[in-house]
């Protein structure tokens, strides 16, 4: 697997419209402040197309592999608050930014230039935790990204606009979003047998929760289904193991489509 930012940076030098951005960068292995400056960087260089897709980070083994402290659940969350919120400081307080937290501290830290979105690039929040993640993506997130079928997202989205509430802030100006599998086949049972070989190990009752598949006419189904919960941008991971073709269908029977 390729380093993400590396790889954005490359795809931002060779292409002129897709968006760039990370699903999603686990707060604890880099610095906010370096972050911020790595994603004004890209932001710049790429013309004003990077969204900034941030998380609390969950995978302890993948730490310890890397030699870095993965702290408490607790501790995850309350670093993802106050990372954000250095971020955005960085981005858009002149002519420095500073913040003086329990788990991270900036003093008169520069970010020149400034990103090209204004007031700052997106910041998208992963996750589906409902005493968490959904408040943090309430207070601070331009996007949340869920994961789940069509009933677990409209449930997680009327959390979200209770904690919107909360918070006094506007549900309609955050963007939702879900990141799924999607395998498309012309023959159902083939599409899920595939699904099953991409994704060893899911439970049979949970692949509706992570993946979309079967026939165009099922795949566009179940996309209607996850607009009518209040999805608005699907992020595809496409069949790994034929790249190419995977992207061909899914843009000739589902985008042309919709």
């Amino acid at each position: 697997m390729l380093e993400s930012w590396t790889t954005i940076s490359v795809l931002a030098g060779i292409t002129t419209r897709i968006k760039l951005g990370t699903l999603m960068t686990g707060i604890i292995y880099r610095h906010p402040s370096i972050l911020a400056k790595i994603g004004a960087t890209l932001n710049v260089l790429s013309k004003g197309r990077l969204f900034m897709g941030i998380g609390a980070a969950w995978n302890e083994e993948e730490s310890s592999a890397y030699g870095i402290p993965f702290p408490s659940v607790k501790e995850l969350f309350l670093r993802l608050e106050e990372a954000i919120q250095i971020i955005r400081n960085m981005w858009t307080e002149e002519p420095s930014a500073s913040f003086n937290g329990q788990y991270y501290q900036i003093k008169n830290a520069f970010c020149n230039p400034k990103p090209i979105q204004k007031p700052s690039p997106p910041i998208m929040v992963g996750g589906s935790g409902e005493r968490q993640t959904l408040r943090i993506v309430a207070k601070y997130a331009d996007a949340c990204n869920l994961f789940g079928s069509a009933e677990t997202v409209k449930r997680k989205l009327s959390i979200l606009k209770e904690h919107c509430r909360s918070v006094g802030r506007d549900y309609d100006s955050i963007l939702k979003t879900k990141l799924g599998v999607v395998v498309i086949d012309d023959d159902k049972e083939m599409a899920r047998k595939r699904l099953q070989q991409i994704r060893k190990g899911i439970p049979e009752e949970q692949i509706n929760e992570f993946a979309i598949y079967g026939t165009p006419e099922d795949v566009l189904r179940q996309k209607e289904s996850l607009e009518d919960a209040g999805i608005q941008y699907l992020i595809v991971d496409l069949d790994p193991s034929r790249e190419v073709e995977a992207l061909d269908i899914f843009a000739n029977n589902i985008i042309q489509r919709s």
